[in-house]
Parts: C-alpha cells; sequence; structure tokens
C-alpha cells in the first residue's frame, strides 16, 4: 500500500510537471506576435516579456525608469539583467549584490540567494568570483543553505590617515577581498563576521563579477562608500557584471531531451544540441548565426564565395613578410591576396613605437611557427568569455597559459587529412617533400582540422610550391651527429666509416693517421701503476662511505624519536612482544633498495611499498612523505597506537626502522586493495559483483573494529579518518581498518578533545568540523557514510542532477524522503536485500 501511495504520487507530480513542457513546445511556434522589446531593437526567444512571449522560466519583465526608459528585470524579481545580445551567448548578465550595515553589538551576518528562475546558474567555469568590500570582515561562502563551503576571505583596513596614503589597486585583502566561484550555484549563503584586529566599516558589500582586475579605493571601504559596482551604468564592462549561464532545464541533457518531441526545445531546421555544464541543454545553429529555439531561425548553408584576390592559393610576390619585429609568413597575412584563409589573417595595427599584430581585439601576436603549428599570442585585455571568440574557434585552440601569455594552435581548414586529399582544388599540401598533419585540441583530444609540414630530411614553408628544401645535414654536425665521412643525399644522409688505420678528425671532417697503437703503447706500460692505484682508492673509499652511513643511521635514529619509542616498546610487554625495530639495510632487501615497482599505494601519511622479509614473510612498508617534525609525531602515533591493538580486522603492526631520514612502518600485507576500489573501480569496463550477504559482513566487521578501537582497547582510540579507502581487504575479503596516523587517544577522564579538525571530506561529521570537539561520535558518522556506500555503490562526493557536488549522506536522507527505493540502493542487492533492510 504504501508503495502504490507513492508511485501515485509520483505520477501526479511528473504530470503537473509535464504540463509546462507541453506549454512550451506550443509557445516556440506561437511567440513573437505582438511582444514588447521594452524599448531595444529585439529581445531573442526563448526570452521574452510575459509569459507568452517566453519560455517558461525565460521570462522577462519591463520596468520604467524616471526618464520613461525601460530596463528588463529577470521573471517577477527585482534583479536587473542586460538584454541578451544572441542565443549563442549561454550567458546572461546581471547585478547580482547585497549591502550589510554593520550594526554595532552583532557580530555575524547572513545573506541569501537564490536564482529567480530554473534555468540559470552562476557556473563554475565561467570565472566568476565574489568580491567582499568592507573592513575588519571575514566572509564564507556556502552551497545553498547547506554547510558546504565553497572558500572564505578576509579584509583588514588601517587607520584612516593610513587608508587615505593608499593608491587605488586590485582587491588583495587591503578593503576588498574575493571568493573565486568553481561550482555551479542555483543558490548561495554569505556569512559575514566581524573580527577584531584591524579598523572597522559601518557598511560591508559583497557582489558577483567576473572582473579581477577592477580596481577599488582602499579609503572608500573604511567610509563606506558605495562601490561603482552597484550604479548599473550601460557603459560598464559586461564582465563586471555577474554572468548567469543558463540552459533549457527541462530535461536533464540532450539524448533525453531528443526523446520528447513535445518539449524539445530546438525546432528549427538545421539546429542542433549540446549539453550544458549546469545541466539541461542549449540549442545551436549548425551553419551561422540564428535562433534555433524558433521554426525556421537557422540558416542555410551557403559556401563562402569571397571576392578575387580576398584570399590566395600563393601569396602577391609584394606581401608583406614581417609586422613590427614579428614574421608574418603565408599561410598568414595583412593584407588582401596574402593569406591564404580568412581566418588567417592578421591586423598589423601601427603605433608610436612599432606596428603591432593582432589576431583579434584581444590578443597580441608574438611568434607565429609554421613547423610547430603553433601561434604566441598575449592578451592586452582581460574579459570574461573565450580569449578565441573573436576569432574562428574550430581553428584555433588553446594548448598552453602562462599568465597572459598564451600558445594557440592552429588549422589551416577544419577538414581531416583524408577528406582534405580528395579536394584537389582546395588542398594546401601540395608543394612537393610535404605532409598533411591532422591537429587536435591538447585539451579535449577534439579534432580541429589539418596543417602542413615538411617531410623529412626538408624544411622550409610547405604552403609555398615548392617552398620545402633539402636539410644539408652535413652542415650541422651539433644535430646529425656522424663520426666519419659525411654524404648528403636528398631527404637524407649517409655517414662513412674511415679505413682501417685511420680515424675521423672532427675539426676537418675527415679521416687521419690512427694513433692507436701509440696509445696501446703508452696504456701498457703504465697501466699497471693505475690499477694499483684505483684498487686501493676503492677499498678506502668503501670504508669510509660504510663509516659514513652508520654514522648518517644513527642521527636518524635520534632524530626520529628512536630512544623514546625503545622506551615505550620495552615498557609494553605486549607491544615489545609483537613489535620489532628493523633496520634499513634488512627493508633495503625486502624492497629491492624501494624500487618504484614496488609501490602498491599511496596515502596522505606516506607511500607504502611491498616486501618480502629474510623469514619470507610478505609485509607492507609505509614510508613517510615529509621530514618535519609533525610527520615524525603522527608516525610515533601511529607505532604507540598500533602496538597496543590485536583484533582479527585492524591491521597487524609488525614493527619499524628509524634508521632512514623518513621513518619506516611495517605491518602485514593486505593483498586484494581497498573498500574503495571494490565498490568504485572498473574492470574491464565492469564493476565486480558484491552480493549483499557479503556486503553485510564487511559492515559488521568494520563495526567491530571500531567498536574494539572505541570500547575494548586499554586506551580509548579515536580513528578521525574512517573512509572506504582505509579499510583493506584481504584474499578472503576480510575487512581490516587501516592507516592511523591521524588517530588520538582520550584519556579515561575525557568524554571529548578537542583538536585541529583532520579527515576527508564526504566522511567528516559536520558536528566535529563546526566544534573541533572529536569523540565517538565523529567515526561513528564516518562509519554510517561507508554504509550508504555500500547500500548505493556511490561515492562520498557525487554530483546532483543539478550538476552541483553534494555530500552522499544528505543526498541519501534527501532521496530516502522523495523517491522509491528502488531508485535509491544498488540494484545488485535491491533483490537479495529488501526482505532485510528495515528503512
Amino acid at each position: 500500500m504504501h508503495t502504490k501511495m507513492r508511485t501515485a504520487m509520483a505520477l501526479l507530480v511528473l504530470a503537473a510537471f509535464l504540463l509546462p513542457l507541453a506549454t512550451a513546445a506550443s509557445a516556440v511556434t506561437t511567440a513573437r506576435r505582438n511582444c514588447s522589446t521594452c524599448g531595444y531593437d529585439d529581445i531573442p526567444y526563448p526570452f521574452g516579456v510575459g509569459p507568452s512571449c517566453s519560455l517558461p522560466g525565460f521570462s522577462l519583465t519591463c520596468a520604467v525608469n524616471t526618464d520613461k526608459s525601460g530596463y528588463l528585470l529577470l521573471g517577477n524579481s527585482s534583479m536587473e539583467v542586460g538584454i541578451p545580445t544572441n542565443t549563442s551567448n549561454q550567458f546572461l548578465y546581471a547585478n547580482i549584490s547585497h549591502s550589510v550595515e554593520m550594526i554595532p553589538g552583532v557580530r555575524d551576518y547572513s545573506v541569501h540567494w537564490e536564482a529567480p528562475a530554473r534555468p540559470f546558474a552562476l557556473s563554475g567555469s565561467s570565472n566568476m568570483s565574489l568580491f567582499v568590500v568592507g573592513c575588519g570582515v571575514k566572509a564564507s561562502l556556502f552551497v545553498g543553505n547547506s554547510s558546504i563551503e565553497v572558500g572564505n576571505c578576509s579584509a583588514i583596513c588601517g587607520e584612516a590617515q593610513v587608508m587615505e596614503k593608499l593608491p587605488a589597486d586590485t582587491c588583495y585583502g587591503i578593503g576588498c577581498c574575493f571568493i573565486d566561484i568553481q561550482v555551479n550555484l542555483r543558490a548561495f549563503t554569505i556569512n559575514i563576521s566581524r573580527t577584531s584586529d584591524s579598523a572597522r566599516s559601518n557598511k560591508v558589500y559583497a557582489f558577483i563579477s567576473g572582473d579581477k582586475y577592477q580596481s577599488f579605493v582602499p579609503i572608500d571601504a573604511l567610509r563606506s562608500t558605495l562601490p561603482a559596482q552597484f550604479k548599473l551604468d550601460e557603459y560598464l564592462e559586461l564582465d563586471e557584471y555577474a554572468a548567469l549561464e543558463w540552459a533549457i532545464p527541462y530535461q536533464p541533457n540532450c539524448k533525453r531531451a531528443l526523446e520528447d518531441n513535445t518539449s524539445y526545445a530546438c525546432v528549427a531546421n538545421r539546429s542542433k544540441c549540446k549539453d550544458s555544464h549546469i545541466g539541461g541543454y542549449f540549442c545551436y545553429c549548425q551553419w551561422g548565426d540564428g535562433n534555433p529555439y524558433v521554426a525556421g531561425g537557422c540558416p542555410e548553408y551557403q559556401p563562402l564565395t569571397p571576392p578575387p584576390g580576398y584570399y590566395s592559393i600563393q601569396p602577391r610576390p609584394d606581401c608583406p613578410t614581417s609586422c613590427g619585429n614579428v614574421s608574418t609568413p603565408f599561410p598568414f597575412g595583412t593584407e588582401l591576396g596574402c593569406f591564404a584563409k580568412p581566418h588567417m589573417y592578421l591586423k598589423c595595427n601601427p603605433t608610436e613605437v612599432l606596428p603591432i599584430l593582432q589576431l583579434n581585439d584581444r590578443t597580441l601576436v608574438t611568434d607565429i611557427s609554421i613547423d610547430d603549428g603553433v601561434l604566441h599570442v598575449h592578451e592586452i585585455s582581460k574579459k570574461t568569455g573565450d580569449l578565441l571568440s573573436d576569432s574562428d574557434p574550430a581553428l584555433y585552440a588553446m594548448s598552453e597559459e602562462w599568465g597572459m601569455d598564451r600558445v594557440v594552435t592552429w588549422a589551416i581548414d577544419n577538414t581531416t587529412c583524408e577528406d582534405a586529399k580528395l579536394d584537389k582544388g582546395d588542398y594546401r599540401c601540395f608543394t612537393s617533400h610535404s605532409d598533411c598533419v591532422d591537429v587536435t585540441e591538447d585539451r579535449t583530444t577534439k579534432h580541429s582540422g589539418y596543417r602542413c609540414r615538411c617531410s623529412s630530411g626538408f624544411e622550409g614553408n610547405p604552403y609555398i610550391r615548392d617552398g620545402c628544401t633539402d636539410i644539408n645535414e652535413c652542415l650541422q654536425p651539433d644535430k646529425y651527429i656522424c663520426n666519419g665521412i659525411c654524404q648528403n643525399s636528398v631527404g637524407s644522409y649517409a655517414c662513412a666509416s674511415c679505413r682501417h688505420g685511420s680515424d675521423f678528425n672532427i675539426v676537418t671532417r675527415g679521416c687521419k693517421p690512427s694513433t692507436v697503437i701509440l696509445g696501446v703503447t703508452i696504456g701498457l706500460s703504465s697501466g699497471g701503476g693505475i690499477l694499483f692505484l684505483a684498487a686501493i682508492v676503492a677499498i678506502l673509499t668503501r670504508r669510509w662511505k660504510r663509516s659514513v652511513q652508520k654514522r648518517l643511521r644513527r642521527r636518524h635514529f635520534q632524530r626520529n624519536r628512536g630512544i623514546l619509542l625503545e622506551q615505550l616498546i620495552s615498557s609494553d610487554k605486549s607491544a615489545g612482544d609483537n613489535t620489532k625495530i628493523f633496520s634499513l639495510e634488512e627493508l633495503q632487501k625486502a624492497t629491492n633498495n624501494f624500487d618504484h615497482s614496488r609501490v602498491v599505494g599511496r596515502g596522505g601519511h606516506g607511500t607504502v611499498y611491498k616486501g618480502i622479509l629474510t623469514d619470507q614473510r610478505v609485509v607492507a612498508i609505509k614510508k613517510s612523505t615529509l621530514v618535519v617534525i609533525s610527520e615524525i609525531e603522527q608516525f610515533i602515533n601511529e607505532v604507540s597506537i598500533l602496538s597496543q591493538i590485536n583484533h582479527r580486522n585492524v591491521v597487524k603492526l609488525h614493527g619499524c626502522c628509524l634508521e632512514s631520514e623518513v621513518p619506516l612502518l611495517v605491518y602485514e600485507f593486505i593483498s586484494s586493495g581497498t573498500l574503495y576500489n571494490l565498490l568504485h573501480c572498473k574492470q574491464d569496463g565492469t564493476l565486480l559483483p558484491l552480493s549483499w550477504e557479503e556486503r553485510l559482513r564487511i559492515s559488521t566487521e568494520i563495526a567491530g573494529a571500531l567498536t574494539y578501537l572505541h570500547s575494548e582497547a586499554s586506551v580509548s582510540i579515536l580513528h578521525r579518518d574512517v573512509k572506504c579507502m582505509n579499510v583493506l581487504l584481504n584474499d578472503s575479503c576480510t575487512a581490516k581498518v587501516s592507516d592511523f596516523g591521524a588517530s588520538r587517544l582520550i584519556p579515561i577522564d575525557q568524554t571529548h578533545l578537542v583538536t585541529a579538525v583532520q579527515g576527508t571530506f564526504g566522511y567528516l561529521d559536520p558536528e566535529y568540523y563546526h566544534t573541533g570537539q572529536l569523540n565517538e561520535k565523529s567515526d561513528v558518522y564516518s562509519f554510517g557514510v561507508i554504509l550508504v556506500e555500500l547500500l548505493t555503490r556511490r561515492k562520498p562526493i557525487i554530483q546532483n542532477e543539478h550538476g552541483e557536488k553534494q555530500n552522499l549522506s544528505n543526498h541519501f536522507l534527501w532521496a530516502m524522503r522523495e523517491r522509491p527505493l528502488e531508485e535509491i540502493v544498488d540494484a545488485q542487492i535491491l533483490e537479495e536485500g529488501v526482505e532485510t533492510i528495515d528503512l
């Protein structure tokens, strides 16, 4: 009965959700009639003033200024937005800002923001930041109303007489700070707290912007002067506003959208669909500019027919070959008839000093490489958006970045080499001794097009007829090595050996009489004495090195608190029986001198090697990563804890080594990897089966180990980093809790400890994270996350249907309230465990 009720409710919600989709589909064909433009030339669909002129969620409201001019608000909110220029721009620019009055005696403030409609979100890939202008405050940015922190920053100020002397500068912590937005946000909360270590302002301003290079006047923050970014001005650059990314939200992706023609928004012929970063999808025209959301909105394909001389197979004889101090080899050019394709045209702009070469209004070209197929460019102005958007994005792609300097790969055309060779009239690698090279984007490995290069053994410009010439390798002995007589040939070279009895003369590049006999005579007469001396030196050196190594190992033993550890082990009889202090020589032999092939894992506190001791025991040897006091203290902590533990579900310590620069732990080798690998890592493209009984047994074994640590050990032990990666599995799939580098002991007379927060996000107890008070509940919470992983086979940090990162625990609790059981748990155990799981 309960299941039927949940199903009926789900169908009712689905019907209510699909109702606006039918309206949306019909709106595509009926919109654009008698629709207000609010004084603008045009408002491109799916946006429009009023529900009848827009898709659901894209409605705008026309507001009127005192001078009777109109401006646009998003939906029924008070958020002013800029007019969308065209539908190919997936961003809507808006003013997202807040002003907070700092009331005397009040320390903490909170500001919440939500997107006015479902299609919109602040994208984590749009270079947006939250700026906070004020004095003596700390700001923290959280996802929605959750405790998931995006980031935090602090703004401090000096006294007024100091602040007045500071010049205008970018936001660097004096009167202003910023938090980068690197996750998708449909809602966020800003917590602002006063700090007591600087002068304070009476008002704090927070706003979203993409311009990190805008200038702030420090004294304005202390005087609580309204920043210019709050005053909407048509002359402000767009990147000084917040960029809201938008997408059609009715389906999660293009695949699902194409299955439902009634709500599919890409209605124009020759339109295409693409998945959005924020969830949903957007449409674009296959060729040229247009509106894919309107029937007949995309243009037909028309081949480019430029006027004669616009571009050329070969350059004019009088074409400029440089601009300023930058060479402009064909296929690039700065005048008509001097470049091979329209996108290869570069602007040579005169200046007072030297002309500068530009790819577009934002980029300065500093070098062109025909051989490597790259441009070296410098960004002139910092703006939001793709640096290459003003050029041809299909034929240029960003390869490397160093601040404002970039390396851009280019292609001569956007087809493949195989297809290009079929078009004899436009194929550009026609020069003798030239080859065609397919070009792909470095970041996405997506095919961009093709370019040409001279064949091996030739050099020059492959785009100019007969431009590839033979390389005379014999004239470049440093690059082309030949210990003999060099003979050049077309495309290659040969190296002839000198005749018997002659040697090669590196100066004359020829042969000379042999000096071998003379060398042999001298060598025989003096070799005996040299060999004797060498043997004496080798013996003395070996003894000296052994002495140095012995002293160094003793020094490491003392620095690594070896004496303290010896006393600790000897004072605990139960520990002394099972724990041994190994020599470095033993462990080097066991791991083949710590060979890389013996590495079996890397953790937060070190690297783990597989070793075989002289008694044929297979062990795991953990080598700490950092030689600092804090790591040594964690090492001593782990030894002291593990030496007191004796439980079948806790990894067994065999001993340690203190003679190396970094201390080493030796414990039992667990052969089958971690629980994380079993749950989440595919083998041959699929996950290994894991039955309900095995999952129940593994969870019981982990619970037993934690119960032992908390209650049955001689001193209560809190692990502090319980997670699937720290649960090892042996050949019989028995669980073993490991990695005690972050653990703490709790004295009998205490219920909790106040410590610096340690752990892994997704497993971290929220109460411990906020208070720093450590107790058994922190480990139990992390164990609960493991249980959810076992039930759902999903990772502790997931991406929900909105494209936002979320804790698995929060998502699981929400899903239990909102979704049927079969959509939550792993399908493999749904039938097996349905009689046992009591939810």
